[in-house]
């Protein structure tokens, strides 16, 4: 496959340091968002997170990092090194971020010197510094040989301006400029089917419970280490996002943490990374819906495909593991019939009839190219755009007599009319406020996509009654 991960002209700045001293609210509080999880528990952050700052009229890239015990052999740990590493040769200047009520110990001065072997610009940000009362306390920290250092308190924004005027000083300007997005195309009232311009990049959500592979299929697809993979459950906790290209087309692909029934999210940072997952979902144009191959679908796969189902999202359910219980298992028991399998899967996730399947293996690489060939079309019906004549054209050959609704709550419809794409939004005028019976919706539904398509997302219909005025005086009968 040719592809390409996108890098940018734009300079980075690495924040580094031990577990819990504050680096995800320093980024946080440097991006102006809540990108990262933050909490009290150490080692809430694993993978690296980037994000964007504007400071003084310049753009800045910014990464945070998994907590550093640089002699922490286990692999949840080394694996957080390791991923610190490529944030760190990226950089082109590095905050080391302590804490003003921690005590200097052996692997702070063991990280120092690991971050002065890279001879980048290398700042020290003492942090939790929340009163002027103590920032005397923080010349303390001079013993670890870092010249620049700047008090500051991630949490109430203290010190940051000085910090980031510091670095800029020393960080080469970015060449590239902050360009306007461009307008969305107006749909025009004509027959064709209408094919607006590809958007600047897809959006693709992976999601599904824990240790059904997500990580691994984001490495798959952008052919990197971007994500920690393990085989312990829960190993994402923010959400991992990576831009690449390939053939042509952007792609943004976003891993999300697994998420668990209620019940199952004990630790604060497990249930702030569920409700991060969602939002990250919400961002997203397509959806790519886990499900573990071995294991097969779950009630909470159901759940899960509800998610996106409810907030527009494009969904393709992608079955992971084939390898392992398809033709090619070598456990010495029969291969899992792939038609049954996937009327199982159609049978509890009745309500993504419209989502197409793809039966993969991440590991191996099995039928990745299908998933991207999958993508592509299912983001262009997303995108696709339907002329109102020729929408009234498709209302005069549908036979509304087939709809199984309660006669009191059939609408008569004068006209129909896409508002909007992603996800495809249909307005219809019709003589009555109500809302739409559930069965006349999915009804009309299924008519537009057997005319039209629109695989793999959703159809919103909304209804807009005609006032007496527009529909005229009715005529009397003599």
């Amino acid at each position: 496959m040719a592809e390409t991960i996108v890098k940018t002209a734009t300079p980075l700045l690495a924040i580094v340091g031990r577990p819990n001293v504050g680096k995800s609210t320093l980024f946080n509080r440097l991006v102006g968002s809540r990108r990262a999880i933050v909490g009290d528990e150490p080692g809430i952050t694993r993978d690296r997170l980037y994000g964007e700052a504007v400071w003084n009229g310049r753009r800045l890239r910014v990464v945070d990092t998994g907590g550093i015990i640089p002699d922490d052999k286990n692999f949840i740990p080394a694996e957080i090194f390791r991923q610190a590493r490529v944030a760190l040769e990226e950089a082109a200047a590095i905050v080391l971020v302590v804490d003003l009520r921690t005590e200097l110990a052996a692997p702070d001065f063991e990280l120092v010197r690991l971050l002065r072997k890279l001879g980048k610009p290398l700042f020290l940000a003492v942090n939790k510094v929340d009163s002027q009362k103590l920032e005397a306390e923080a010349e303390n920290f001079r013993t670890l040989g870092i010249d620049r250092v700047f008090p500051v308190s991630a949490e109430h924004g203290l010190g940051t301006a000085e910090l980031l005027d510091a670095a800029l000083q020393v960080i080469p300007a970015s060449e590239s400029k902050i360009e306007e997005a461009a307008e969305p195309a107006q749909a025009d009232d004509h027959d064709a089917l209408e094919a607006p311009e590809a958007a600047r990049e897809t959006k693709v959500a992976i999601i599904g419970r824990p240790n059904v592979g997500k990580s691994t299929l984001l490495n798959a697809m952008t052919g990197t280490s971007r994500a920690i993979v393990s085989p312990i459950a829960g190993t994402t906790r923010d959400a991992v996002d990576e831009l690449m290209e390939r053939q042509g087309k952007l792609y943004r692909f976003i891993d999300t943490a697994g998420i668990r029934r209620k019940g199952k999210t004990h630790l604060m940072a497990e249930k702030l990374s569920v409700v991060m997952a969602r939002k990250h979902l919400e961002a997203a144009d397509v959806a790519l819906v886990l499900i573990d191959g071995p294991e097969g679908v779950t009630a909470l796969d159901a759940t899960i495909g509800g998610y996106a189902h409810e907030s527009g999202r494009s969904v393709i359910i992608v079955v992971n593991k084939w390898d392992l219980v398809g033709p090619s298992r070598k456990d010495g028991r029969p291969p899992a019939d792939r038609n049954l399998y996937e009327e199982q899967v159609r049978r509890t996730l009745k309500f993504l009839d419209y989502a197409p399947i793809v039966f993969i293996s991440a590991t191996t690489g099995k039928n990745l190219e299908k998933l991207f060939e999958v993508l592509d079309f299912v983001a262009s019906e997303r995108r696709k755009r339907i002329g109102t004549s020729q929408m009234n054209r498709f209302l005069e050959k549908v036979d509304f007599e087939r709809a199984s609704v309660p006669h009191r709550q059939r609408v008569r419809i004068f006209y129909m009319t896409q508002a909007s794409a992603s996800p495809p939004t249909f307005i219809i005028f019709t003589d009555k406020a109500v809302k739409l019976h559930f069965s006349y919706e999915r009804f009309l539904q299924n008519q537009i996509r057997k005319a039209f398509g629109f695989v793999g997302t959703p159809i919103w219909i909304k209804n807009r009654p005609r006032s007496k005025v527009e529909l005229g005086p009715k005529k009397r009968k003599r």
